[in-house]
């Protein structure tokens, strides 16, 4: 049975906790490999990513059992609840193993509409990014503080984050492109440290592609809790990954959309 000893916020941070315990012995550590999953091109695993993972799964054995998990190292594992915890130990290998903080901790809880508890968490800044129906709160180096997202309705003030210059195909990239010419700033390379910014209010639009649903659903529902929109290029779900729309209101949601959709 399922434990009610803590709510599904307090699990949630007990596994947050546990992640950055794992993780931070190796960050910027002299002697830290990583290993490439990918037989052309680069998608570096660490020891810190398994060993994340593995202590967030131990976690959820004690105290949410019939749970299922999907993890990025370490698959799906089935449950009886209907609910499934949603998990990438390391969002940002590249970032990790380069020695930037943009990478983070992500966490979902998830039904059959999608992710309703969300975390984002960077162990070593220590800014943990809350958000449920409930909640939308940040807590870090400067305390505690409300998460709300902006208000910002012409894209020509907004400012765009993505991870990949690149962004996906060719015809993602020129639609990206379509988007990134009409507003004020476009920033590269921030991982899942882009979503918290949108969802503390700092930025106004994420736009991706090629994502899996462990890259998105934690930060689909700290935004959404914050008043924000994730929607793919089409405006539907996109809590199953692929591409992704990120936005800080309806009216900047609904201008990118526009240049998006056809993609």
């Amino acid at each position: 049975m399922t434990s009610t000893a803590f709510s599904d916020l307090e699990i949630a941070h007990l596994l947050a906790d546990a992640a950055r315990k794992a993780i931070l012995p190796h960050f910027r550590s002299s002697d830290l490999s990583a290993e490439n999953k990918l037989s052309e091109g680069f998608d570096p695993v660490t020891i810190a990513d398994r060993a994340a993972e593995t202590a967030m799964r131990a976690v959820l054995s004690n105290h949410r059992p019939n749970d299922a998990i999907w993890g990025e190292e370490f698959g799906q594992t089935t449950g009886t609840s209907g609910r499934v915890w949603v998990l990438d130990p390391i969002d940002g290998t590249r970032g990790f193993i380069s020695g930037t903080p943009t990478w983070g901790v992500l966490i979902a809880l998830s039904d059959a509409n999608g992710p309703f508890l969300g975390i984002v968490d960077q162990p070593y800044t220590g800014e943990r990014f809350v958000g449920s129906p409930d909640v939308a709160e940040m807590t870090g180096p400067l305390g505690w503080s409300p998460l709300q997202t902006r208000a910002t309705s012409d894209l020509a003030q907004a400012i765009l984050f993505t991870t990949f210059p690149e962004v996906g195909t060719a015809k993602e990239r020129a639609c990206f492109e379509r988007v990134s010419a009409q507003v004020k700033l476009t920033r590269y390379g921030m991982d899942c440290y882009a979503y918290a910014l949108l969802a503390a209010g700092q930025v106004d639009l994420v736009i991706e592609a090629g994502l899996n649903a462990y890259d998105i659903q934690g930060p689909i529902a700290v935004i959404q809790a914050a008043g924000g929109i994730v929607t793919n290029w089409q405006g539907g779900p996109a809590h199953q990954g692929g591409q992704v729309l990120a936005a800080a209101n309806a009216q900047i949601h609904a201008a990118a959309l526009e240049l998006l959709k056809d993609a």
